[in-house]
Formats: structure tokens, sequence, C-alpha cells
């Protein structure tokens, strides 16, 4: 039971401090964020298992943890409130290409990514360009070409 319980506050944490930490995506990731991301699991592994390093408890940990998300996927489901505050909502950061700075400091995106995103995705190489840029709940940023632009 030690195991379960360990889980559920290890899910907790994570769960709070990436909702703090703030959306990104893997292949926005830099090699220290992966380099940290490591470590974290590192940490967190430590966390889970204690000292008891068996397989039997490993197995409990992981069962553990996927049954936590599972739940939570339900209780996202059925709450579209609890969804928001842990999945957040996409969020305008450029509108008819103006920047909305004060949301994207918040959100810690620069204008360079969003460029980025404007190439990539629409071959778009100005701000002016762009109608819409929403950063999106998974950390994605979708861009909206102007008509003609």
């Amino acid at each position: 039971m030690d195991s379960v319980l360990r889980a559920l506050v290890i899910y907790a944490f994570l769960l709070m401090l990436f909702r703090i930490a703030g959306k990104r995506t893997v292949s926005q990731m830099t090699t220290f964020d992966f380099v940290l991301l490591l470590v974290v699991a590192e940490a967190t592994q430590q966390g889970l298992l204690g000292d008891d390093f068996s397989v039997t408890n490993a197995i409990l940990t992981i069962s553990a943890l996927i049954g936590i998300d599972v739940a939570m996927s339900f209780v996202k489901r059925a709450s579209p409130r609890v969804d928001r505050i842990v999945e957040g909502l996409p969020l305008v950061i450029v509108e008819d290409g103006q920047p909305k700075m004060d949301r994207m400091k918040r959100s810690r995106v620069d204008i360079g990514d969003v460029l980025t995103a404007a190439r990539e995705l629409q071959g778009l190489e100005r701000l002016d360009q762009i109608k819409y840029a929403v950063l999106e709940r998974s950390g994605g940023i979708s861009i909206i070409p102007k008509q003609g632009g």
C-alpha cells in the first residue's frame, strides 16, 4: 500500500509541477530539457520505490501510476473545470499580426517561436502575415494566416 500512496503523491506533485512549468512539446525540447527530464525521472524513481527495489514493488508502482492516470482521464472527461485546470486552454498569442506580449511572456513563448511555427506550418515569413497564432493545450503553436497574406 505504501507504493500506491507514494505513486499518488508523486503523480500529484508531477502534475502540479508540469502544469506550473508550462506547455512544451517533446519536439520543442532542448538538449538540456531532455537531460533535466532524465534527472527528474531518476529522482522520481527513487521517491517512488524508496528502499524496496523488488520487481513486485516496481510493477505495483507502475500499475498505480497508470491507474491514477486513467482515473484522471475519466475525471477530466466528466468535469470540464478539472480539465481546464489540469490541461489549460488554448491561448491566442498573436492577433492580426500583433503579438500579445503579456500572454507570450506569461507562457514563456517568444516571437522567434511564433515565426518558426509560421515558417514550418504555413510558409509565412513575417508576423504581419499571421491572422492568429494560438498556443495550444499540447504546447504546439497553430498558425492561421491572413487571407491573401
